[in-house]
C-alpha cells in the first residue's frame, strides 16, 4: 500500500503527538487509517512490523522478518539464487518484490504439495 500517508496526514500526526497527555486524537484519510490499522493489529498479534528505510530493499535479517524464516534460511534461498539480492560493499540488499515474489511461489508450491498429499491419503484409503 505505497504513498498511503500524505503529508497532511503526517502533520495531523505530528500535531497531536505535540499535545500533553496518553492518548493521541488525529484526523486521517481513510488510506492512512486503513494501513495504520494493520499495522497496529500485527503489532497486537505479536508479529514484527518492519519499516524497510524508505527503499524497496530489506537486509538479510530484516527479510527474515519479513518472511517469518531465519537469517540462515534467507542466506541459503540467497545462496541458491531463489531470492535475488545485490551488495552494497560487503552488505547484502533484498528487494522487497523478490520477497513477494518468493512468498507466492512458495505458497503455491505448498498448495500443490498439499493436494498431492490429500490425493495419496484418499488413493489409500487413509481418511
Amino acid at each position: 500500500m505505497p504513498d498511503v500517508l500524505t503529508e497532511k496526514d503526517v502533520l495531523a500526526f505530528q500535531r497531536s503527538l505535540a499535545k500533553p497527555g496518553d492518548e493521541v486524537s488525529v484526523s486521517l484519510s481513510r488510506k492512512a487509517a486503513e494501513y495504520l490499522a494493520q499495522v497496529v493489529k500485527a503489532k497486537a498479534e505479536g508479529r514484527e512490523v518492519i519499516v524497510a528505510h524508505g527503499l524497496d530493499e530489506v537486509t538479510p535479517t530484516e527479510a527474515a522478518l519479513v518472511l517469518g524464516i531465519s537469517r540462515p534460511q534467507v542466506r541459503k534461498l540467497m545462496d541458491k539464487g531463489l531470492v535475488p539480492f545485490r551488495k552494497v560493499g560487503s552488505h547484502h540488499r533484498i528487494p522487497m518484490d523478490a520477497l513477494r515474489i518468493w512468498e507466492e511461489t512458495e505458497r503455491e508450491r505448498r498448495e500443490a504439495a498439499l493436494d498431492r498429499l490429500a490425493d495419496l491419503q484418499n488413493e489409500f484409503g487413509l481418511v
